[in-house]
């Protein structure tokens, strides 16, 4: 049997306190909702009116699917909600899930054979690499995926359509927000109460394609 050194087991020992001592972990619990993460989409879609009846929201890094429930509620009825994610998420009524990598062509391809001539309202994004620990690896990792969000609401969004994704600030950010700066009308960071405090995500809110 492989020994877990002290140091490792003092700190998954630190993780599972925090996780289990977790407001937002508590409350999902009693809401219903998959994880905590629902609530930084509830905040942010009550300061920044993202999400509304008969739209159509593409959901990516969507498992275990806390924003998915919290899109579906609010577009529905009459909108439309594709989710997907490379790792499997339990069946959410009015949700179109398809199980793929959105690194590789033929999850994309999927995503877009289902939204066909239809363009999209609102692109959602919580994507994340798997964590290593050495930055020199996560940092372009997560803005690899940041880039394909970008590239992908930039070919699907219709005009004055918007973006909201999970950023790591490190390299590469300051050159993403530049670009979001020439493409949308107004680009705004945002700290969810939901994000802990020690991790280095914020989200990026793209507002208004300019075309």
């Amino acid at each position: 049997m492989a020994k877990i050194s002290k140091n490792k087991s003092k700190s998954s020992q630190t993780w599972l306190k925090e996780h289990r001592d977790d407001i937002y972990v508590r409350q999902s619990k009693v809401d219903g909702y998959r994880s905590r993460a629902a609530y930084k989409l509830l905040e942010l879609n009550k300061k920044d009116k993202l999400l509304k009846r008969g739209m159509t929201v593409v959901d990516l890094g969507a498992a275990p699917g806390g924003w998915s429930q919290v899109a579906v509620k609010l577009v529905m009825p009459g909108g439309m909600i594709l989710a997907t994610d490379i790792l499997e998420m339990e069946a959410i009524p009015g949700v179109d899930f398809i199980q793929g990598d959105f690194t590789e062509s033929s999850c994309l391809d999927e995503l877009l054979k289902r939204l066909g001539e239809r363009h999209v309202d609102l692109v959602i994004s919580d994507m994340a690499p798997n964590i290593s620990g050495m930055s020199a690896i996560d940092q372009p990792r997560a803005m690899h995926l940041v880039d394909l969000a970008v590239d992908f609401a930039e070919n699907k969004l219709h005009k004055d359509g918007s973006l909201l994704m999970k950023v790591f600030q490190g390299e590469g950010f300051e050159s993403v927000l530049k670009q979001l700066r020439a493409d949308y009308q107004s680009v705004v960071s945002r700290k969810p109460d939901a994000s802990r405090a020690r991790s280095k995500e914020i989200y990026l809110l793209a507002k208004g394609k300019r075309r």
